[in-house]
């Protein structure tokens, strides 16, 4: 009997030094990411109460500090009587958090734009918020902002944007305006009439996309391999209209006559009187016979006669 009273005893004693072993401990300075801070997140080894908050979470991004006493009453409420300091008389409570900035929400305003085939490629949007926007720390989230509502009204340029922030009840309001602007060839230098246009002498530079449909812009595809009407300066906007089809024949140039009928071709030199493009007409003499012939440029410094009844006669 006495046998069986010490083994008691002394299975008592080790469960209660089991007790002592698993009993909670302070785990020191934390950091959460929910707004409560639960029993799990301030002890090690917080058992069955570690899902259990204990108290609430400083604001996103901000730290608190807790006393030992603060802890010991909350910890208490839940059911913990006794736990391990660990020697601290208090612990830094940080939650995280995800700053958001006016840049967030301009990206996020053009992300929409494009979606909604506002911007197109090439495009830009300069978007001015309407009163000064202070960064704020929201919670950790996938999506610590989402746009809720855009309105763009092109004509006035104005917009206004509802936002929902992670973990704020209260939705964020901004208005303000938006400038569109599209990329658009610019002349890199100051080139004379007649120059042909290769992609070094063009720089793309955004305009106001409204300035851009009235000045009617050229594209680049449009520009390279086309000449100059005129001398233009370093600098500007290129229209449509300020290219042609670059010269395969200038007035006075030397050129080649060419003549074809059938499998015969006649060839002859002259000079041309008028300047033109490919494909268009001109007019030539031929050297030998003195005679003025209409003709079409068809390469540089080669012409063909037309007329075919008369053209053997005119050469």
């Amino acid at each position: 009997m006495t046998r069986f009273r010490s083994m008691t005893a002394a299975l008592a004693l080790s469960l209660l030094a089991g007790s002592a072993l698993a009993a909670p401990v302070l785990r020191g300075d934390i950091v959460v990411v929910d707004p409560v801070v639960t029993a799990g997140d301030m002890f090690e080894d917080a058992g069955a109460f570690a899902n259990t908050p204990i108290f609430g979470a400083p604001a996103p991004g901000t730290t608190g500090l807790v006393d030992l006493s603060a802890i010991k009453a909350a910890a208490a409420r839940v059911g913990i009587t006794a736990f391990g300091s660990n020697g601290f008389d208090r612990i830094r409570v940080s939650r995280s958090g995800t700053l958001v900035d006016e840049t967030l929400l301009q990206d996020m305003i053009t992300a929409d734009l494009k979606a909604r085939g506002i911007l197109g490629n090439g495009m830009h949007a300069d978007i001015m918020l309407s009163q000064g926007f202070s960064p704020v720390n929201v919670a950790t989230d996938t999506d610590p902002a989402r746009l809720e509502q855009l309105r763009y009204h092109p004509n006035r340029n104005d917009f206004t944007a509802r936002f929902t922030l992670s973990g704020l009840s209260r939705p964020l309001d901004v208005s303000g305006s938006i400038m569109i602007s599209v990329d658009a060839p610019h002349l890199a230098s100051t080139l004379p009439a007649g120059t042909v246009l290769m992609p070094e002498h063009i720089v793309m530079r955004p305009i106001p996309v409204r300035d851009a449909d009235s000045l009617g812009v050229a594209q680049l595809d449009q520009l390279v391999g086309k000449a100059l009407r005129r001398q233009s300066r370093d600098g500007v906007v290129l229209r449509a209209a300020d290219i042609t089809e670059p010269l395969a024949v200038t007035k006075n140039e030397l050129v080649t006559i060419v003549f074809r009928q059938g499998p015969m071709t006649l060839t002859v030199k002259g000079q041309a009187v008028t300047s033109a493009a490919k494909g268009t007409p001109v007019q030539v003499i031929n050297l030998m016979s003195k005679r003025i012939i209409s003709a079409t440029a068809i390469a540089p410094g080669t012409v063909q006669v037309t007329s075919a009844p008369l053209a053997l006669a005119g050469l």
